[in-house]
């Protein structure tokens, strides 16, 4: 099985480079699923309606979020009503929607898919190992092949739940910061890990936002609104091998595509 996942889609751009790349992408790879995380898709802050279906349309299976999922009220129904779109599990549990699916795809192959969120510099949740450990019990009894996207800060963090859940997952992803690290690697135990896969959206940015808002901010601690850049999209992620009767890694790829003429 191969599966294919795209780190944080930023913005009108990010949303672009999905549609013009991505039916290569898994044309080149033969990929069987696709797993993006879509936080960052409207407006740079959370999920639209609109923003779901046109990454969905263009190929998505499976849409994980982070500490924006609830930033747009537009989102409320689609977490509770859409299966495949997720937010990380240990929020309350009164928010809408959960941070786990089942995803079957037309040849039967099963992706269980985990989203979940750290806690250093981030908000104060439920510890996210131990809910990442009662979730990957759960989804063994339908499928070794298992995919956990942690949105978190620290790369410590990130690293220390790829350990935690070395042999029990085929994958295990970081997103959140935005930039892609180059540490892919298949650990001791058959678990693919990356630290972060990056960001999908505008690179003449800092880390999404016009650079010039985020530079004068740390220049002269000015505060201003947030704007989402639109220029120069990169599309990054990676593709992960699985084997199904095991549930382990055979290979990982990291991937990173600049602009929407990029060759694949």
């Amino acid at each position: 099985m191969r599966v294919l996942f795209i780190g944080d889609i930023v913005g009108s751009s990010g949303r672009e480079i999905v549609r013009a790349l991505l039916p290569k992408i898994k044309a080149k790879y033969a990929i069987d699923i696709t797993v993006a995380n879509g936080e960052n898709m409207a407006g740079g802050f959370g999920v639209t309606p609109d923003s779901y279906q046109e990454v969905m349309q263009a190929g998505v299976d499976v849409m994980t979020g982070g500490n924006h999922s609830f930033d747009k009220k537009e989102a409320y129904p689609l977490l509770q009503d859409e299966p495949y779109l997720l937010r990380p599990d240990n929020y309350p549990p009164e928010q809408p929607g959960k941070g786990w699916c089942l995803y079957s795809n037309s040849r039967g192959q099963k992706l269980g898919v985990i989203n979940i969120m750290g806690r250093t510099f981030m908000d104060p949740l439920d510890c996210p190992f131990r809910r990442a450990t009662e979730l990957v019990d759960k989804l063994h009894a339908h499928t070794k092949c298992i995919l956990v996207d942690f949105h978190a800060e620290a790369s410590s963090e990130k690293m220390a739940m790829g350990w935690h859940l070395d042999g029990k997952v085929s994958f295990v992803v970081g997103t959140h910061t935005h930039v892609q690290t180059a540490d892919e690697r298949i650990l001791h135990h058959g678990t693919a890990f990356l630290t972060d896969s990056g960001m999908t959206g505008p690179y003449d940015s800092v880390i999404g936002v016009k650079k010039e808002i985020i530079v004068n901010r740390f220049l002269y601690k000015r505060g201003a609104r947030f704007e989402v850049a639109t220029n120069d999209p990169w599309f990054c992620g990676a593709v992960v091998e699985i084997d199904p009767a095991t549930g382990h890694a055979l290979s990982i790829e990291r991937l990173r595509y600049e602009g929407l003429n990029a060759e694949v």
